[in-house]
């Protein structure tokens, strides 16, 4: 969530928060680093869980776009949730909840298991990640707003690079399955300082007859039903399918739905038309493309360096932390950044630098490691804090203030669909390419050349007989194969990134003064 020029504190907060103000702060960020870390913790871990729940790479990607996906459906939700069960009982519901779902995914033996324990953590986690903005705004003077963002921004920063570090590091030392016990703990504080801190809210229950009930069934089975089009398209031989054409279908009534919602309901559950507006469609669709790129290579580097270089979970974290490592040092300087450099320079800077980390690991061979990845890591750090934070600012700019919370939802959830849709499609790249790719350098090796002859000759002799060395033949083919195929992820992340690069002309500067908003 985000928070824009207009948006103040309660006009009855003193000039000074008191001690159970900042607490109800520290409350709020400790839920959004919670929920955030939880995004991407599996990452390291996920070739280690597959194994043990039985589950194969292509359908491994579920365990993280069933917690996108659900938050999509979430974010927008949220403003209407608190208004209705009040801020902290929203807030206790949510807390609780995803501590339980946490204790699901942990116990979880099988793919079915964690995904029900996934969508379940990405409901619950994606309302802790709004309000915390909400908290900021109604309990801290304007004053000390500043403050408040700082620190839910380096939340916002720190939770999905610390993540797959975390969770490499429980699932190497003790066991991945304490990458979800360990929100039993967190969230018993979460809990506690929401009791203390916050004010109890009768609930709105007049706000039921008032919700966008076509445009929440719309984005649920829109987005679900999208999502299982695209994890199990390939998988099933696309429209061949009954499963994917009844999901099809799905989909369709869904989105239906959601497009009948914005006609006919009295507040839409999601404001659409925000993006007829030129800056806020074009700011809509980089961080469309954005998404793609941040969730997507925080997914793709791991599998990397676990199938190609074989790092443990700890070791493919601290590779996707580095990227972190820029992000903190100019968190400091981003206000000064906003006040003083063109938003379309900014933008346009972090764009250019998110694509050429990108491109720049098109070129990785079966002998990449880890430190092969640095120097992209840096560059994608240095863009995501150039291009994101500026883009968040400009998704409020662009909308009037009344419909800042909208279009703050709007970006957000935009966001989270790009990660989606890049963890979908990459399965589905990585089945078509590989296959692609094998079968073009079997093609290359014709079983009658003499120096395929000799080489076979020579690593039979090695490895005990001719069987073992076409079976070695074979596993090198599908490791080349591999390679190539990630190297193709990373060409069209990046030449996706290229692409909308010309819409930075669509934005125009932020107002003077305009604040700091995160996430």
């Amino acid at each position: 969530m985000s928070t824009s020029k207009g948006s103040g504190a309660d006009p009855a907060a003193p000039q000074r928060a008191d001690a159970s103000a900042w607490l109800a702060v520290a409350a709020g960020s400790l839920g959004a680093m919670m929920a955030t870390l939880d995004i991407s913790i599996v990452n390291s871990a996920l070739p280690t869980i597959q194994g043990e729940i039985g589950a194969s790479g292509t359908e491994g990607t579920w365990i993280s776009t069933a917690y996108l996906v659900a938050e999509i459906v979430i974010i927008p939700l949220s403003a209407w949730l608190e208004r209705m069960l009040g801020l902290r009982t929203f807030l206790l519901g949510a807390a609780i909840l995803f501590t339980i779902f946490s204790m699901v995914c942990g116990v979880s033996t099988n793919l079915t298991m964690m995904v029900i324990g996934r969508v379940g953590q990405g409901f619950t986690g994606g309302a802790l990640i709004p309000t915390a903005m909400t908290i900021i705004a109604t309990r801290l003077p304007r004053s000390q707003q500043p403050i408040g963002n700082a620190i839910f921004g380096v939340t916002a920063i720190l939770g999905p690079l610390l993540g797959p570090l975390i969770g490499g590091w429980l699932t190497e030392n003790i066991s991945w399955h304490y990458a979800f016990f360990l929100n039993l703990p967190v969230g018993i504080l979460l809990v506690t300082l929401l009791l203390t801190t916050m004010p109890h809210a009768r609930p709105q229950w007049r706000e039921l007859r008032q919700a966008d009930w076509f445009g929440i069934a719309g984005m649920a089975l829109g987005l679900g039903g999208l999502t299982i089009v695209l994890e199990e398209g390939q998988r099933e031989q696309w429209f061949q399918s009954r499963v994917i054409v009844e999901m099809a279908i799905v989909t369709a009534i869904g989105f239906v739905l959601l497009f009948a919602g914005q006609v006919y309901a009295k507040r839409p559950v999601i404001k659409l038309s925000l993006l007829l507006d030129r800056q806020f469609g074009s700011v809509a669709v980089m961080g469309l493309v954005i998404g793609m790129m941040l969730y997507g290579s925080a997914y793709v580097i791991p599998q990397f360096l676990a199938a190609i270089a074989d790092y443990n979970a700890l070791q493919s974290g601290k590779i996707v932390l580095i990227s972190g490592i820029p992000s903190m040092i100019l968190m400091p300087f981003t206000p000064f950044m906003i006040r003083n450099i063109d938003i379309r320079i900014a933008v346009g800077l972090g764009l250019a630098a998110m694509a050429t980390s990108c491109l720049i690991d098109t070129v990785l061979t079966a002998q990449a490691v880890g430190h092969d990845f640095v120097d992209s890591q840096l560059l994608r750090g240095v863009g995501t804090i150039m291009g994101f934070l500026f883009l968040n600012q400009a998704a409020i700019a662009s909308v009037p203030r009344e419909d800042a919370g909208d279009a703050a939802g709007l970006f957000n959830a935009v966001r989270n669909l790009g990660g989606s849709l890049a963890l979908a499609g990459i399965a589905t790249v990585q089945d078509q390419r590989t296959w692609f790719h094998s079968r073009r350098l079997e093609e290359s090796l014709s079983a009658n050349s003499v120096g395929v002859q000799d080489y076979l000759s020579t690593l039979g002799k090695s490895l005990g007989g001719p069987d073992a060395a076409l079976r070695t033949l074979s596993g090198t083919i599908q490791r080349e194969a591999l390679v190539m195929t990630f190297n193709d992820i990373f060409w069209i992340l990046g030449v996706g990134i290229l692409a909308v690069l010309p819409l930075v002309l669509f934005l125009r500067p932020l107002p003077k003064g305009q604040s700091v908003a995160m996430h």
